[in-house]
């Protein structure tokens, strides 16, 4: 069969693995080469990640001509494919990196420590010998891609490092083959290889402690991925067999004894069990699975034997798409990193053109050899001014943050989220699900014949996935029921849902549906109130045309609710909450938690409008819910919290997902957020200051006043040391109790 052009996806989005970007230069000139390509529409390269996530139109370019256009930067690029594949590859390769970091930087260190030796006196061709291997191994790559910096028309780091070492190394070779010309002419022949070995030596350092640094905060996504078991136990043509976990395919029934991992989500046939599902909501109290249940894969089984029938596999199941997520929000960026990037566009540029003329200043004003001055401080500059910690700043925090939300049982999709989660100033809470546990039950019913109202209303919800009809459904099978199939079934969102039952027309839902009937509730309305005075939800059965009954159902407030609001308004934030629900059952829940403002009757249009119009009152707003009618609202809020208990769709329109789907899980994530965007701003207050500080000074600001000035190795160790200093205060979120 042909695929029509309506089938054919007009936009994918695809995670390609960079190796070889060492600044925020290099991610940039990455990123502007993506997003020049046909049939690109978006490009985000992540320096901390190592990483390019690209969007684009199938239809017009193909993933191979991504990596291509990646190579043709310089850089390295390969495509790989399920989320687990390419968080192992990243890994492999961070391991890869760390090794040869290791080699080169201890041979770099060792020359470093012989040149000090062989320089008292200086032993010019020795210290050659000893600086060639240097230059020709260890630092290699830095001269390699300096050189497809320049073929391309681009600078980057390596270029600074390159033009300031190999500046100092010409004329140091010059000084050694013409020592004796230079010295009949009175000029002193000084040689600098040891500063070009220093330097190497020190940015070697700089970049082993980044790339610790990237392994530190990359543990979040191989903890997830090292949860998931190698092997199943599956049973086949009634035979018990152990394959590997990519042999495993949906239908399959496996089974899990005591001790094991869950292999792939699925629904328990058989057996009984208690479940840890720690790994993904943080809850340490193992669940009761019993037959007819959901498990999830990578969870551990504790003490029954369990059967059960696989549904996901592979990048479907939930562990696959929290993986995406984390591996998607560490390779974001906050839109305060925009300002870095339009910094690191114009500054390698910039600071080539400071050295030109620190180079000329110096050789036509400096003292003698003023050659000599010109070429040290032209060569500290480009040291010094490295952007290594401009290009760090925010990429190490954004990926660490997200990493610890994910420990903490919280999916932040990216920085974006992060940013925005710090500026908020309201919290929207929807009622069911999310204040309340989302799983009422039947108190009473006031009807003339109750069990008749009860049998046509569980008949005719028996087909709804709404939790007051399944709490209507269970009271019905608690009373040994047998129901009806209803025909002409209707869901009406927000309001409930109408059909045919027995040849009758039944409808089942709140006031809502009353008035869309044009149906009054009679004799029923003083029962209603007063139930909704009580925090119950009162649910009218119509019947041909008429109410013939009130149903009582009672959905428990969340025991954590009222904590989380007060949680909430201990930070600043005021609490708003919004339901399809009747007003008096919403106020009532409201006081128990603690929530001034509530908004009820709301379909999921409503819910949408309420939000926009406290945007349009100036406020910052957090949408919180768990069913497919909040969606919209979700999608509309400045971040949208969703419950990670709650339906696909909401947790797809949301920002955050809290896993454990505890509502005190908001006020850790705003926490959460307002801390990393602390720590963002003082990442970049320091990089910019580094290089607003330290560029004059290597220029040779102090020498007039104070006889100061740096030197190219003091200069590539202050540079590491600022590196080292952001990732440090970053990897400070790992362990921030929130």
């Amino acid at each position: 069969m042909t695929a029509t052009a309506a089938s054919i996806p007009r936009s994918s989005e695809l995670t390609i693995p960079v190796q070889g970007m060492t600044c925020a230069a290099c991610s940039a000139r990455v990123q502007r080469a993506l997003e020049r390509t046909p049939g690109v529409s978006g490009a985000n390269v992540n320096l901390m990640t190592g990483s390019a996530t690209v969007s684009y139109d199938p239809a017009s370019i193909t993933p191979e001509r991504l990596v291509e256009a990646i190579r043709e930067t310089g850089y390295g690029a390969e495509l790989l494919g399920a989320e687990e594949e390419l968080a192992e590859a990243e890994e492999t390769a961070r391991d890869r990196e760390r090794r040869q970091l290791r080699l080169k930087f201890g041979l770099a260190l060792g020359a470093a420590l012989l040149s000090m030796a062989l320089s008292l006196p200086p032993r010019p061709w020795l210290l050659l010998a000893l600086t060639a291997p240097v230059m020709g191994w260890a630092g290699r790559h830095f001269y390699t891609r300096a050189w497809s910096a320049f073929r391309h028309r681009s600078a980057d780091m390596n270029t600074l490092i390159a033009v300031g070492t190999g500046a100092a190394f010409a004329y140091s070779l010059f000084v050694t083959i013409g020592g004796d010309w230079l010295a009949a002419r009175g000029i002193q022949p000084h040689v600098y290889y040891e500063v070009v070995i220093w330097i190497i030596t020190l940015v070697l350092l700089g970049n082993l402690l980044e790339a610790r640094a990237r392994s530190r905060a990359a543990a979040a996504i191989r903890r997830l991925v090292e949860l998931k078991p190698l092997t199943a136990r599956v049973l086949r043509d009634g035979l018990e067999k152990e394959i590997p976990l990519s042999q495993l395919r949906p239908g399959d029934e496996v089974l899990v004894l005591p001790g094991e991992k869950i292999p792939a989500d699925g629904i328990v046939v058989d057996g009984a069990s208690h479940v840890d599902e720690s790994m993904l909501t943080g809850e340490p109290t193992p669940v009761r699975k019993r037959a007819g249940d959901q498990v999830i894969g990578a969870t551990l089984n504790r003490n029954g034997a369990l059967r059960l029938r696989v549904e996901r596999i592979g990048g479907d199941t939930v562990l696959s798409r929290i993986i995406r997520l984390v591996q998607q929000a560490q390779g974001s960026k906050a839109p305060i990193q925009r300002l870095a990037d339009r910094v690191a566009a114009v500054f390698v540029p910039v600071v080539m053109a400071i050295a030109a003329v620190t180079f000329v200043v110096w050789l036509l004003l400096g003292p003698e050899p003023a050659y000599l001055h010109a070429l040290v401080s032209a060569v500290t500059v480009l040291i010094i001014a490295c952007p290594c910690a401009m290009g760090l700043a925010v990429p190490t925090a954004v990926m660490v943050a997200t990493g610890r939300g994910a420990e903490l049982g919280i999916l932040i999709k990216g920085g974006e989220a992060l940013e925005r989660s710090s500026r908020l100033d309201t919290v929207v809470f929807d009622k069911t699900g999310t204040v309340t546990e989302g799983r009422p039950t039947v108190r009473r019913i006031a009807s003339e014949d109750e069990a008749q109202a009860l049998w046509l209303a569980a008949s005719l919800e028996r087909h709804s996935e709404h939790p007051l009809g399944e709490a209507i459904v269970a009271a019905a099978s608690d009373r040994g029921l047998a129901l009806a199939e209803p025909r002409q079934f209707e869901s009406l969102t927000g309001r409930g849902v109408t059909g045919i039952v027995d040849g009758r027309r039944v409808a089942v839902g709140n006031r809502a549906l009353l008035a869309a009937l044009g149906t009054e509730a009679g004799k029923f309305a003083a029962e209603a109130d007063a139930l909704a005075a009580e925090a119950h939800t009162p649910v009218f059965v119509v019947v041909d045309g008429a109410v013939v009954a009130v149903i009582a159902m009672a959905d428990a407030v969340r025991p954590g609710a009222a904590e989380a609001v007060a949680a909430i308004r201990r930070i600043g934030l005021d609490s708003v909450m919004l339901t399809g629900d009747d007003a008096r059952t919403a106020e009532a829940v409201a006081r128990d938690v603690g929530i001034g403002r509530v908004a009820a009757n709301l379909l999921p249009e409503g819910k949408l409008e309420e939000v926009r119009r406290l945007q349009a009152e100036g406020r910052v707003v957090a949408m919180v819910g768990d069913g497919i009618n909040d969606a919209p609202a979700l999608a509309q809020a400045d971040v949208g919290i969703a419950m990670g208990t709650g339906t696909d769709v909401a947790i797809e329109a949301g920002d955050i997902t809290l896993m454990r789907g505890d509502p005190i899980g908001v006020s850790r994530s705003i926490d959460l957020a307002r801390r990393t965007m602390r720590v963002m701003r003082q990442n970049l207050f320091w990089a910019f200051v580094y290089n607003v500080v330290g560029i004059p000074i290597a220029a040779g600001a102090l020498y007039p006043a104070f006889g100061l000035r740096l030197t190219p190795a003091f200069a590539a160790a202050a540079m590491a040391v600022s590196s080292l200093s952001v990732v440090t205060n970053s990897l400070r979120l790992r362990a921030v109790k929130v």
